[in-house]
């Protein structure tokens, strides 16, 4: 079905064309823009009213002739081709393949825009999921349907990260007694990254196998800016139908959502809209929601979306509008550290910012193992306070620190170098991680092991050889 086509543009500027309109046009709908050679461009309505409409394509202008060019309102929003050929394909932000294959063979087409969950549909995500990195599965537990974003920097290692993230959770998962084999699958979606950065992503996932169960989309620094906005709904739309046809358990990693942001700012920008703080628009925090709350588990599905949304902090200020209002909306962060990562710790995950609010809920005797919340409370305890240790000892000396201020000095290193410093492809059993917890409180005199149970350290402590 063809729509109502306008011959001549009232204006261009730049990527943006602004046209006259008819009754069928609406807001966020397709347009097919022809310059005089019947060239076919795609856009975007951005902004209506009563006698114009603004368009903003998919690419630039050049070539557009005011006079000569023909608008063609589709009157449908943009659409994602979904089916069975979804997983092992590689496809450009606006779901177009970019693998060198054809498109899937498919009629399934869907708003990329999703539907709106009924809160009293949802359930409560209580699933473990296993990553493999001790600072991630032991004291910041990821869990099934949550939305746990990465807040980092320019510069740390977010995008080695999250590539271990996705390699370690599939193969990991495979083997989980809760999961099917075959059934836990990764959507991956990058947005305004470089070509060296997207072929590293890509060589990652194929080398380490995972490729053939994770769909990529793939926008890249030279796309239009307006496909950074088109990108994570497309993989989200393909998460939805992974999860909720395909009763899937699907993982989706978006990076970097702060390339996100800034594409937003500037289509914002584009519409003459009123700034909000540092000039993104004042919608900032329901757009983002609008991609983060298409996280979660359904009644009746048995099927769920985990996102772990990854934004680099400009400045390094988690009090940027971006982190800030991330933080509003999804259940935890955590936070790469500038200096763990400058004294060579990989990953930098910072012990006491970071938080995973749903970590209760996931972990214990029929998740993981019933020593884990009390391991992952007297880290935190103990972590915090050789924090304090440190700055005192900056002031006054070791020498002059008291003997057990000493052994929290000596449990503070152990800690770092052997809990949190993993490998890029060391993969660690949540037991493996645990043990090491063990490990390091065993440093600190029993006594002060006020938050784990006695039995558990004659237990655990014993086992491990500590």
């Amino acid at each position: 079905m063809r729509g109502i086509e306008y011959k001549g543009l009232q204006r261009i500027e730049g990527p943006v064309v602004i046209t006259s309109h008819g009754g069928n046009a609406g807001y966020n709908d397709m347009v097919v823009v022809l310059d005089r050679d019947n060239n076919k461009r795609l856009g975007r309505v951005l902004d209506l009213n009563e006698k114009c409409a603004v368009v903003q394509i998919f690419g630039n202008s050049s070539g557009l002739c005011a006079e000569d060019s023909k608008v063609e309102f589709l009157d449908k929003p943009m659409e994602l081709r979904v089916g069975p050929g979804l997983l092992g394909r590689v496809f450009n932000g606006l779901g177009e393949p970019a693998d060198g294959y054809a498109k899937i063979f498919s009629s399934d087409m869907r708003d990329i825009n999703g539907l709106p969950i009924n809160p009293f549909a949802r359930t409560y995500p209580r699933d473990f999921i296993q990553t493999g990195i001790s600072s991630i599965d032991g004291m910041n537990t990821l869990i099934r349907g949550q939305k746990l974003p990465i807040f980092s920097g320019n510069g740390l290692p977010h995008n080695r990260l999250a590539a271990q993230i996705v390699r370690q959770a599939v193969i990991l998962s495979s083997g989980d007694s809760k999961t099917e084999d075959g059934q836990f699958v990764i959507v991956f979606c990058a947005m305004g990254v470089k070509n060296d950065v997207a072929h590293y992503f890509l060589t990652n996932f194929e080398q380490s196998g995972v490729l053939a169960k994770t769909v990529v989309f793939l926008s890249l620094a030279d796309s239009p800016s307006l496909e950074r906005l088109i990108a994570p709904r497309c993989a989200l739309t393909a998460a939805e139908y992974l999860a909720y046809e395909k009763d899937m358990h699907v993982l989706v990693v978006m990076t970097d959502m702060t390339n996100y942001c800034e594409a937003l700012r500037e289509v914002s920008s584009i519409r003459g809209e009123v700034p909000g703080r540092k000039g993104y628009p004042g919608y900032l925090y329901s757009d983002l929601a609008s991609l983060y709350e298409r996280a979660g588990k359904i009644k009746d599905s048995s099927g769920s979306i985990t996102q772990i949304p990854v934004l680099s902090m400009p400045n390094d200020d988690i009090s940027h509008p971006i982190p800030d209002l991330s933080g509003y909306i999804t259940e935890g962060q955590i936070v790469l550290d500038r200096e763990l990562f400058q004294r060579g710790i990989y990953p930098p995950v910072a012990g006491l910012p970071s938080l995973s609010c749903l970590m209760k809920d996931g972990i214990g005797e029929n998740m993981t193992r019933e020593d884990h919340k009390e391991v992952s409370n007297q880290l935190f305890s103990a972590y915090a306070k050789v924090k304090q240790i440190r700055n005192l000892a900056s002031i006054i000396g070791e020498e002059e620190l008291s003997q057990s201020d000493k052994c929290y000095l000596k449990f503070g290193d152990k800690f770092e170098k052997t809990f949190l410093t993993q490998g890029e492809y060391e993969n660690r059993s949540i037991a493996c991680t645990l043990d090491l917890g063990w490990k390091a409180l065993s440093l600190l005199p029993q006594e002060e092991l006020l938050r784990v149970k006695e039995e558990h350290i004659d237990k655990y402590m014993k086992d491990t050889g500590a």
